[in-house]
């Protein structure tokens, strides 16, 4: 899914919300949760999961191409952890799916 496919699903479900109410309110949902990153913080989404920051060493790597050693930087990165309920959703959703098709 979208972002845009996002904002249409949403607009389509709440009908009393204009199309760009809902393009804010999901830019400001998005725009915060990089901002907490960004300073450091843990973002949780209860039966969702969990953003977090985490930092990735200083180390030589390898030009794929020229296979000449380069050396990377110390970076951080942002990590996802799904939460035990998406999981167990996903799980059942996949789970039926597959029964279907059988």
């Amino acid at each position: 899914m979208t972002k845009s496919e996002l904002i249409g699903e949403i607009a389509a479900a709440n009908p009393h919300l204009q199309q760009a109410d809902v393009e804010m309110i999901v830019a400001t949902i998005f725009d915060e949760i990089t901002a907490a990153l960004a300073r450091g913080a843990r973002v949780e989404l209860r039966g969702f999961g969990a953003f977090t920051v985490k930092r990735r060493d200083a180390r030589t790597g390898r030009n794929p191409r020229t296979g000449e050693t380069v050396p990377v930087d110390e970076k951080f990165v942002p990590f996802f952890k799904a939460g035990k309920e998406l999981r167990e959703r996903i799980n059942a959703g996949t789970a039926a799916s597959l029964a279907e098709k059988s």
